[in-house]
């Protein structure tokens, strides 16, 4: 989902009210980043508050290749990293999550090993369908075993986009909701949807009922959802005691717009990128009595802060022994305060650019190879920049591109290198890369191995179900990565 899907930040259809009506009870988020342009790293960034070279999630088949966990992926999340709901158990909260997992699917990998009480949805996205014997289907979960697979028991109309998954999903986030404050338990759910990521879905009711297609559709049921989700909690009570988030994992997917791609608003690029198009989230904090109404923050924001703000709300202080990137944003959300810090823009193992307060320094640009490109994968369709959206990987370490995002956010007027502004930036930012690297201890790459037979074979339950497949001989290969 992108920047600009939302009407309160300008989308002009203006078919999110419940999220627009979230902003305005809430706080609004400008500058508000995932930690990778891709959806699992991002994910295991959100969970550890820690950036994706840390905890594992990239790879080094490839320069600055993203990499993600596709079904015969072998890595996954590591046990030594310590993930929210793991953190939160120590303050008796009980924790779910509805949705996309998408931090490996082998069984040590499971959520439930990793913090959470609850599960229900998939280890990974709802790609398919697949024969079962190339590749199997995708199973969907309730707790430890799966209860079927997308499109054999989750049906999914690839001609219509009719699917009722987020209504599932919405019905398991208001029963998980309303069996915590009957017990008067505290709780952690994390609601990670899937709709609007290709191929997109709707439920029967959205179905043609946007001014932007199946994609708009998607879009709106999930408003529709969030506002069920604030509404449901103010029933019950407990929306004063309940902090409620609400961004996305990276930018829309141009690649599949228009008909199944959102909008970046003014930035540039999407999905798969570190331009602002590919990083930069529709975000809005909500917890009414507490957050002042209508706020707008131009704080520098991160998925990852969502893990530091979390414990803080807990009374939990982060773990001490282990670099962590999120910041506790309460001083932010309830105060209005600004803190100085920077956002680093990854691409797998490469540093590719950092901004600074309104500096953003590009050390390296890559949309996309030439040759798929020339397949007709365009991460910045309508959008080439010259010298910026690459299809080469150009190095500017020594001389790096310099945008300021207030006069500029769309990255197509590098400023000056002669200029006093580009040197007192730059020795800025420059100073800020030094201790950002001296102190990087990256994690073992989790996405450099696949295997076919690791894929979703035969999970956990499958044998109630006469739903396990033979899987075929281990024969283990390094991950191709092409973009």
């Amino acid at each position: 989902m992108g920047w600009g899907d939302l009407g309160v930040f300008g989308e002009p259809a203006k078919e999110t009210p419940n999220l627009d009506q979230m902003a305005a009870e809430g706080m609004l988020f400008l500058d508000f980043y995932t930690a990778n342009p891709l959806c699992s790293p991002s994910r295991a960034a959100l969970l550890t508050g820690r950036l994706p070279v840390r905890n594992g999630f990239y790879t080094t088949n490839g320069h600055a290749r993203n990499a993600y966990t596709p079904q015969d992926i072998v890595g996954g999340i590591p046990d030594s990293e310590l993930l929210l709901p793991e953190l939160l158990k120590k303050a008796g909260y009980t924790n779910k999550i509805v949705g996309k997992w998408h931090l490996g699917h082998q069984p040590q990998f499971h959520p439930l090993r990793h913090g959470f009480d609850e599960w229900f949805g998939s280890p990974n996205c709802h790609f398919g369908p697949y024969d079962n014997r190339e590749r199997p289907n995708i199973p969907l979960y309730r707790d430890w075993d799966m209860v079927g697979r997308y499109y054999e028991d989750f049906k999914i109309d690839l001609k219509t986009g009719e699917a009722n998954l987020t209504q599932l999903y919405l019905q398991e986030a208001l029963d998980f909701i309303s069996k915590q404050q009957a017990s008067q338990q505290p709780f952690f759910l994390y609601w990670a949807i899937d709709a609007t990521h290709a191929p997109v879905y709707a439920s029967k009711q959205f179905l043609g009922t946007s001014q932007r297609g199946l994609y708009g559709d998607a879009v709106r049921e999930i408003d529709d959802s969030v506002g069920k989700i604030l509404k449901h909690l103010q029933q019950l009570g407990i929306s004063e005691n309940t902090f409620v988030f609400f961004t996305s994992d990276n930018g829309a997917a141009l690649i599949s717009a228009p008909k199944q791609g959102g909008s970046n608003g003014p930035f540039l690029c999407g999905k798969q990128t570190t331009f602002e198009g590919g990083m930069r989230e529709p975000a809005i904090a909500w917890w009414p009595g507490h957050i002042p109404a209508g706020g707008v923050s131009h704080q520098l924001g991160s998925v990852m802060d969502l893990f530091s703000t979390s414990l803080s709300l807990a009374g939990l202080q982060p773990p001490s022994d282990r670099q962590i990137d999120g910041i506790d944003l309460l001083p932010v959300i309830l105060q209005g305060q600004l803190i100085d810090r920077p956002i680093f823009y990854y691409r797998g193992n490469e540093l590719m650019a950092v901004r600074a307060g309104l500096y953003k320094a590009h050390f390296w640009t890559w949309s996309n190879s030439w040759e798929e490109y020339g397949k007709g994968i365009d991460f910045c369709p309508g959008q080439s920049v010259a010298g910026v959206t690459t299809h080469t990987q150009e190095e500017h370490t020594h001389l790096p591109l310099l945008f300021h995002l207030g006069r500029d956010p769309g990255e197509r007027y590098p400023l000056s290198f002669a200029s006093g502004e580009y040197q007192q930036a730059m020795e800025h930012i420059s100073g800020l890369v030094q201790q950002h690297k001296d102190t990087l201890v990256p994690g073992q790459p989790q996405l450099n191995v696949c295997d076919q037979a690791v894929m979703n074979w035969s999970p956990p339950g499958c044998e109630k179900l006469g739903k396990c497949l033979k899987a075929p001989e281990s024969d283990p290969k390094k991950c191709s990565w092409p973009h």
